[in-house]
C-alpha cells in the first residue's frame, strides 16, 4: 500500500532560513503516488455536485485539472498578477512582511456555480482566504477547500472557518 506521506520531501530553509518546505515534486514523479492522491482527494469531496475546481498557482494546478477531469468539472486557474490574459479581478492578502494579490478571468465562474477550491498545502491561510473572497465574488458557492496537506501548526483552517476544509494529509 502507498503511504503518501512517504512521497512529500521535506527541505530545510527554503525559501528561507527557518522555513520546512514541503516538497511535493516525488509525488509527482511517481505515477502510482499521483494516482493514490488524486483518489484520496476524490474521497474527500464524497458525492457532492462540483461544477469547477479553482486550482492555485502553481502547485495546486496539477491535481485541480487532475480533478475536475476525473469529477467531469471545468478548471478555473488563480494566478499571481500579470499572469491571466484577459480582465481579472483581484484580491489582495497579508503575508508577513507586506501584502501580496492573485487574480481570476471575470468570467471564470458563473453566479450559483458550485466550487471546489484546490491547493498543495493549506500554510498560514491567507492565499486561501482570498481564493475565497474571489471566488464567492463571482457568485461561486464553495463546496470545499481541499488540498493534499495541512500545516496545522500554522492554524491557516481559522483564516477560511465556516467553509468545509478537507486534506488527505496533516502535519
Amino acid at each position: 500500500m502507498i503511504q503518501l506521506q512517504n512521497y512529500i520531501r521535506d527541505i530545510q530553509d527554503f525559501p528561507k532560513k527557518g522555513i520546512v518546505f514541503k516538497d511535493i515534486t516525488p509525488l509527482l514523479n511517481s505515477k502510482q503516488a499521483t494516482q493514490k492522491c488524486t483518489e484520496e482527494l476524490i474521497k474527500l469531496i464524497g458525492n457532492q455536485a462540483i461544477d469547477k475546481v479553482v486550482g492555485i498557482e502553481s502547485r495546486g494546478f496539477f491535481f485541480a485539472t487532475l480533478l475536475a477531469q476525473k469529477i467531469g468539472a471545468g478548471f478555473v486557474p488563480i494566478r499571481k498578477p500579470g499572469k491571466l490574459p484577459y480582465t481579472t479581478i483581484s484580491q489582495k492578502y497579508a503575508l508577513e512582511y507586506g501584502t501580496d494579490s492573485i487574480e481570476m478571468h471575470v468570467d471564470a465562474i458563473k453566479k450559483g456555480e458550485r466550487v471546489l477550491l484546490h491547493d498543495d498545502v493549506l500554510a498560514t491561510g491567507g492565499t486561501a482566504q482570498a481564493a475565497c473572497k474571489l471566488i464567492e465574488t463571482l457568485g461561486g458557492k464553495i463546496i470545499q477547500c481541499n488540498f493534499i496537506m495541512t500545516l496545522d501548526f500554522l492554524n491557516g483552517k481559522e483564516k477560511i472557518k465556516g467553509y468545509d476544509v478537507a486534506s488527505v494529509l496533516q502535519y
